[in-house]
């Protein structure tokens, strides 16, 4: 075995986003979602995004994406996001330990929301801090963790192709927490001063057994070329 590389892409801009944007925007206390978490469509942004997150996809794999391993989270924004980089290149499978972490009772407040209408668990989710708060209903990152473990036993990492991982924020970082060792505080130490964000990229590698490492973090710079085209984002 001689390397290994593992690329590591949050879906593009959802509506979900947008909505929550402008909810956490302008004071209100729930998110106008309009569909379960897994229903969430891309904005038309988003469809851009993941356009041109599909130029880049090429380059990072030498012009062959069919030779990858490709994986998506079953959820509706991550499936799309994958469709429209690949096109028919590269098919993909679909692992539902890779879906975004699950919140239960939080699920469409905003954070005014939960001090508000859910004083205790904003109490709770203070004290506990965000790796192992789990709300009533949902998963804590630490949930989130142990399906990845799951996924990541069941690669075959004798397989030298490149892995691809269409999936969601927290997904991302965790598979950094697994792959790199971190500890809770140098996850949060990380992540501080770091988003990951919509149509990033982000691909860890490893040579032989040594250590993984981070070449690229939520880069997006295949972003840029949207707007020297002319496609102006929009809500």
């Amino acid at each position: 075995m001689t390397a290994r590389t593992v690329i590591l892409v949050r879906h593009g801009e959802s509506t979900a986003n947008v909505a929550a944007t402008a909810a956490e925007a302008a004071g209100l206390e729930v998110i106008a979602v309009g569909t379960r978490d897994a229903d969430v469509p891309l904005s038309a942004l988003g469809e851009r995004q993941a356009t041109a997150l599909g130029e880049r996809l090429s380059a990072e794999l030498d012009g062959r994406p069919a030779d990858a391993r490709v994986w998506s989270s079953p959820y509706r924004r991550a499936q799309d996001t994958a469709r429209l980089a690949l096109g028919d290149t590269a098919p993909f499978t679909i692992d539902e330990r890779l879906r975004d972490r699950e919140i239960g009772i939080l699920d469409t407040l905003t954070v005014l929301g939960v001090d508000v209408r859910l004083p205790e668990e904003a109490a709770r989710r203070r004290r506990l801090g965000k790796f192992y708060y789990r709300p009533p209903g949902g998963e804590a990152w630490t949930d989130v963790a142990l399906r990845l473990r799951s996924f990541m036993s069941d690669v075959d990492w004798d397989d030298e192709r490149p892995i691809v991982v269409f999936t969601h924020d927290a997904v991302v970082s965790l598979f950094l927490y697994i792959l790199l060792g971190f500890t809770e505080v140098e996850l949060h130490e990380f992540l501080v001063t770091r988003v990951v964000g919509n149509a990033s990229v982000t691909r860890v590698s490893q040579d032989s057994n040594g250590p993984w490492r981070v070449e690229e973090f939520s880069d997006d710079r295949h972003l840029d070329g949207m707007l020297r085209r002319g496609w102006a984002p929009r809500g």
